[in-house]
């Protein structure tokens, strides 16, 4: 048996680890292999996901997909452990709005997210950390002069299926590269005149990277911002850590935390004890659940 980065379920012959055109890239117990999946899957809307453990039939055919933990819809990648987001100090200037956005879409997916902070050298990334840390999400800022910086990240991809986001141009190539050389991503400039780098990772496979497996993709506006429409609205206040010394707290039982009186949260809020923009991003994504519920039914 090969000595896989991410052990493999006794009740999977193999890992999906890259998706191109239909075929699929399947690393098993003895090997790799390209395989194509069942027609079948196709006629009930069922698409194999990057990540996915599967059955293979004797002629190489993948005929079945084992239940997945956790999935994102696009880039579609299953099985996750753990997100990172890579987040700029500045140039470009980092969207709280779209990072919570997307912090709270992993901890609803039960995917434990973290914050990776790259360019301190440029601007001080104090402020950003200590939003993060008070609101109880693990933060790893990076500085190159500091191998121990980029230590810290890499020694958490061993033994997990690992995803790295982040708005185009922050950096995410060049930290997996310094964290694993032998990759070698392309990396492109920033564009001034866009304000954002230029796509420069193609599709999303998972690499074997530092004893685990790490998909790295094109950007945040490939990571399904609409996932979020799909969360009941009733959990969303539990996907934001910073508010569970509250929960349970507020005047009424059924308090949606938005603006009501007697809200714990809210008045943590305004105590400074829950930072404001956390709380701005946790109101748009609960009126954007109840919108969608109400044209729903």
């Amino acid at each position: 048996m090969k000595n896989l980065p991410v052990a493999i379920p006794e009740t999977a012959q193999g890992r999906i680890i890259t998706s191109v055109g239909g075929l699929y890239t399947v690393e098993t117990f003895s090997g790799i292999c390209t395989c194509k999946a069942r027609g079948i899957f196709r006629k009930r809307g069922i698409t194999p996901y990057v990540g996915d453990y599967v059955q293979l039939s004797e002629d190489g055919v993948i005929q079945e997909i084992l239940p997945r933990k956790n999935s994102i819809l696009r880039p579609p990648v299953s099985n996750l452990d753990q997100i990172f987001f890579v987040v700029s100090t500045c140039h470009p200037a980092p969207n709280l709005l779209l990072l919570d956005s997307f912090l709270t879409v992993a901890i609803y997916q039960d995917i434990q997210p973290a914050v990776v902070l790259t360019k301190m050298d440029l601007h001080s990334g104090e402020q950003l950390e200590k939003l993060y840390t008070d609101a109880g999400i693990p933060v790893y800022p990076v500085e190159y002069d500091k191998p121990e910086t980029v230590a810290a990240v890499s020694e958490l991809l061993a033994g997990k299926i690992s995803m790295m986001t982040g708005n185009s141009g922050v950096g995410k190539s060049t930290l997996l590269n310094a964290i694993d050389p032998s990759l070698q991503i392309a990396t492109g400039e920033i564009s001034e005149k866009l304000g954002r780098g230029k796509h420069t990772t193609r599709q999303v496979q998972l690499y074997p990277c530092a004893g685990g497996y790490l998909a790295d993709t094109p950007g945040f506006s490939t990571f399904e911002v609409e996932q979020y429409l799909q969360m009941d609205k009733e959990r969303i206040a539990d996907c934001f850590p910073e508010f569970q010394p509250y929960l349970g707290q507020c005047r009424f039982s059924d308090c949606a935390h938005v603006c009501e009186k007697g809200c714990a949260v809210v008045e943590a809020v305004q105590a400074g004890k829950i930072s404001k923009s956390r709380h701005d991003a946790y109101v748009s994504l609960y009126q954007t659940a109840k919108q969608r519920k109400a044209w729903e039914s």
